[in-house]
């Protein structure tokens, strides 16, 4: 049988750099941020609105998913530049967003559109996103059934593992999400708790690491690959915005110190950066193949 152009999608809260969509040709659906009442599209070249209102308000700007009117624009305008295309969707954990629920009702509205929840946010997405076109490039002559073959790309979402580190809770705790006795802790000792995404999707704060970024970038980095047993090939480089570029190297370096064939630096967009702030540090990585549980 005749083999169908795939196409891949998602929504900007998986922080694609440029040179990411721009190699696989994916699509990306903005994300919103609301800032004085102004709404802009989800990306990295607004991000120091998000910033500039907090300093000067000590708000935290309202982030809004894509609705399903805007993916009902988007599958249809997708199947309009590729006809008979089919369409993997790949969303934002369905746990952290409501993003997912509204692609989940979009897609019913259209043929051989397939969702994929990455059960991950930014940078995770970003790495399952690049193994799953990988994938596709590997076996996409050979495909005979779309629908089994999303479940075979949403099975790698459990070889994704993303952890990172916000430099500081002023953030959470002007969205609500930490309390005013955890911040004033973690303020004082200069604690940065470490949030991991686990199986399900879900974002947990683990462990608590102390120190400016720097230092925290040099425990954090081989206690992530002493846990992970990770595939060679790519090393995901999460960070906000004001990371310093000290530790930008730092983290290049130990990518190719550690034997990675290459590393890519994903910066958080407008609603990551609306939780985690300026500076955040991040990584995520791929299990070995074989490897499909999270530790």
């Amino acid at each position: 049988m005749a083999q169908r152009e795939i196409v891949i999608s998602t929504e900007s809260g998986s922080d694609l750099p440029a040179e990411v969509v721009k190699k696989y040709d994916f699509k990306v659906a903005p994300m919103h941020v609301i800032i004085g009442g102004e709404e802009f599209p989800d990306d990295t070249e607004h991000v120091d609105r998000v910033f500039n209102y907090f300093r000067s308000t000590g708000r935290v700007p309202s982030t809004s998913a894509v609705n399903v009117g805007e993916y009902d624009e988007f599958f249809t305008r997708i199947k309009a530049e590729h006809p008979g295309c089919v369409i993997y969707h790949f969303s934002y954990s369905s746990l952290a967003s409501s993003t997912y629920a509204h692609a989940e009702q979009s897609i019913k509205n259209f043929d051989d559109v397939y969702l994929i929840d990455t059960k991950n946010v930014s940078g995770g997405c970003t790495a399952h996103m690049v193994t799953a076109a990988q994938y596709v490039r590997e076996h996409q002559d050979s495909i005979e059934d779309y629908a089994a073959f999303a479940d075979e790309l949403q099975a790698l979402a459990d070889r994704i593992v993303c952890h990172f580190i916000p430099d500081t809770l002023e953030y959470l705790k002007a969205g609500g999400r930490v309390s005013n006795a955890a911040y004033l802790g973690a303020s004082i000792l200069k604690l940065h708790p470490l949030i991991e995404i686990d199986h399900d999707g879900r974002l947990i704060a683990t462990k608590k690491y102390r120190g400016n970024m720097a230092k925290v970038a040099r425990k954090f980095l081989p206690e992530f690959l002493e846990r992970y047993d990770l595939d060679r090939q790519c090393l995901y480089l999460m960070y906000g915005k004001g990371l310093s570029q000290e530790t930008l190297d730092y983290m290049k370096q130990f990518a190719a110190d550690n034997g990675f064939a290459d590393s890519i630096y994903v910066m958080t967009g407008c609603v990551i950066s609306c939780h985690g702030g300026e500076g955040a540090i991040g990584l995520a990585g791929v299990l070995k193949e074989g490897l499909v549980t999270k530790a």
